[in-house]
């Protein structure tokens, strides 16, 4: 199984609209991405960083798993472009994504 993981760092000034991501980006995510390949999806929050009283690294982290590489590839290629242009709907960071095989 391959996943893409999304993270979204959380810089002090920045601003992320849970409610938004939620509600709204993550169904886009299930609807856009399901009939292509995705089979799941898990949802982090970042709480605090490794030591006492710190902030997370980063806000959300999102892995979206996928079956084979053929299928990731085929949803990214197919609305990636659309996922990608919702994200200032809810944040003003940019996510570094990585791709990855779970094991």
């Amino acid at each position: 199984m391959l996943c893409v993981t999304v993270l979204y760092p959380k810089p002090a000034d920045s601003q992320f609209d849970m409610d938004y991501y939620l509600n709204r980006h993550t169904p886009l995510v299930r609807e856009l991405l399901g009939p292509v390949g995705l089979v799941g999806i898990d949802l982090e929050a970042g709480l605090a960083g490794a030591a006492p009283d710190t902030s997370p690294t980063y806000g959300m982290i999102a892995r979206l798993k996928f079956n084979s590489l053929d299928e990731l590839q085929t949803a990214l290629a197919t609305n990636g472009a659309a996922l990608i242009a919702d994200i200032p709907n809810f944040t003003d960071v940019q996510p570094v994504m990585q791709i990855s095989q779970l094991v």
